[in-house]
């Protein structure tokens, strides 16, 4: 019965020291601005407006013959299906 109170007072001891210790550390998260800081916005999109797909049209007589519309406005035309 004296070894059971030893370790039970043992334990509640060590226990208690490792929450008194862990309080008196307090850990700062470091925010967000800091973290980020290095960053810059930047684009990652296609350089010009052209790279942008508006809409494709594909000849109803020739299946290899397509019309596509790109965004800053211009059409192209391929007679090989694209390739």
């Amino acid at each position: 019965m004296k070894n059971l109170n030893l370790v039970s007072f043992a334990i509640l001891f060590v226990f208690s020291l490792s929450i008194s210790y862990g309080q008196d550390k307090k850990e700062q998260k470091p925010s967000l601005s800091s973290t980020l800081g290095g960053f810059k916005f930047r684009s990652i999109g296609p350089a010009f407006m052209s790279g942008r797909i508006a809409d494709i049209a594909i000849d109803p007589k020739n299946e290899n013959t397509w019309y596509v519309a790109v965004g800053s406005g211009g059409v192209w035309k391929t007679n090989n299906a694209g390739t």
